[in-house]
């Protein structure tokens, strides 16, 4: 992509795009940005229930004149803005729901909201940030809204529910959307997203060409075996023991079976489920885990080995294990062609030495879905405060999550920047 400078505007397609007014705009709208911040995070709703979060976002699309539909994958919001002229369509997306964590960060907005998440009462945080990712993105679509005779082409802004999962039996995120034609009518060329990262500096930007987070699955693994009295051991078959072996069994598949030199790949045990009583061997075990890879030829070769090991070493227990693994999300892959196209823009918004390649996350996200069916390009936004180590960032998912609100500027200008440099180039 060419730009021509000329004093503070950029000659884009035919288009003049004036940065410095943009910018003007963007300071002029944070202190309202990191107010909305502020209601959402207080007022958190889990997956597939953010039925306030979206009253809120649609009610603010509107009032920019935008075509607005609701409902989308149950609660999800869509706007559309059509330029002065017509050429591209591009797609913007934030995530909108919030955990079943409780907060322990001492802030003003701090949340008390509560929930029933999986037949337990919990408190409900915006412990990953998609708080942030909605304010951000009002604030684009207002910006955008303001100088939509100097875009060429079409915005769609796409706020989706359940990124973090939708509850047991229902569908959501970002996969029904797809489902539901969120990406048609008019059709998306290309889409961007991004999410606050602590762990990352604010003013800083990561990126990465290419698979950036990885696809994750669900395995569960049934062990039988056969109860007695735990103090008569030889009169049972034991599930407890042979799932304790097959635990360890599948972390060899990473660290001895794996080309780790290639891509990463993850193999983690998170639950465990057997046993009522201290004396009793029982008669079944539950083993419960995720899968994490970065290339879909490993994966298929974890699984392939996982499904030949997890009944070889039952078997060699006299028990019995049944293995299921089902799809969560898919590669989230940056298109390579449109991280180069618009990397420059990237650099002109954040400074050269702030936008930073980084190495693959084995974390996932269900933006991948967008990404198979149109060009992506999905990046970091740092939320860390300057005067903390990035290292002793609280992590996300966690009840101290936090993040620097002077970091979220950034995000609305990144954004807005991408829009019209991909919609008013040629």
């Amino acid at each position: 992509m060419k730009y021509f400078l000329l004093g503070t505007a950029l000659l884009l397609g035919g288009f003049t795009f004036s940065q410095s007014k943009i910018d003007k705009q963007i300071d002029k709208i944070e202190k309202k940005v990191i107010e909305w911040r502020r209601d959402f995070h207080q007022n958190p709703e889990l997956s597939n229930r953010e039925f306030e979060t979206a009253k809120k976002v649609a009610a603010h699309l509107k009032s920019l004149g935008m075509e607005v539909t609701t409902g989308v994958a149950h609660t999800g919001v869509v706007g559309i803005l059509k330029g002065g002229k017509p050429g591209k369509v591009v797609a913007l997306r934030a995530d909108m729901d919030g955990l079943p964590v409780d907060e322990r960060v001492d802030l003003p907005f701090k949340s008390t909201a509560k929930a029933t998440y999986n037949g337990k009462e919990s408190g409900v945080m915006h412990a990953c940030g998609h708080d942030t990712h909605v304010a951000i993105l009002m604030g684009v679509a207002e910006i955008l809204s303001k100088n939509k005779k100097d875009i060429k082409g079409t915005v769609k802004f796409i706020f989706q529910p359940a990124e973090e999962g939708a509850p047991k039996g229902e569908e959501g995120g970002a996969k029904l959307m797809v489902k539901e034609g969120v990406l048609k009518n008019p059709d998306v060329d290309a889409i961007f997203g991004l999410h606050i990262s602590s762990g990352t500096h604010i003013g800083t930007i990561n990126y990465k060409p290419g698979g950036i987070m990885a696809a994750a699955q669900r395995f569960e693994i049934t062990v039988k075996g056969k109860q007695a009295h735990g103090s008569r051991p030889w009169q049972s078959i034991d599930p407890v023991v042979a799932s304790a072996q097959i635990i360890m069994g599948l972390q060899t598949i990473v660290s001895r079976e794996t080309e780790l030199t290639k891509e990463a790949a993850v193999i983690s045990v998170g639950m465990v489920n057997t046993g009522i009583r201290n004396n009793i061997i029982p008669e079944s075990a539950t083993i419960i885990g995720t899968i994490r890879t970065l290339d879909y030829g490993m994966q298929k070769k974890l699984n392939d080995r996982m499904k030949e090991m997890v009944p070889a070493i039952a078997k060699a227990y006299k028990a019995e294990a049944t293995l299921e693994i089902a799809d969560g999300t898919a590669i989230t892959y940056n298109n390579e062609t449109l991280v180069a196209q618009m990397l420059p823009t990237l650099q002109r918004t954040a400074g050269n030495d702030k936008v930073k390649l980084i190495d693959a996350i084995t974390g996932a996200e269900d933006f991948s879905f967008f990404q198979e069916k149109v060009p992506g390009f999905y990046f970091f936004l740092g939320g860390t405060p300057l005067d903390m180590k990035e290292e002793d960032a609280p992590s996300h998912h966690t009840p101290d999550f936090f993040i620097d609100e002077d970091g979220m500027k950034l995000g609305v200008r990144a954004l807005t920047n991408l829009t019209f440099d991909y919609l008013n180039s040629k």
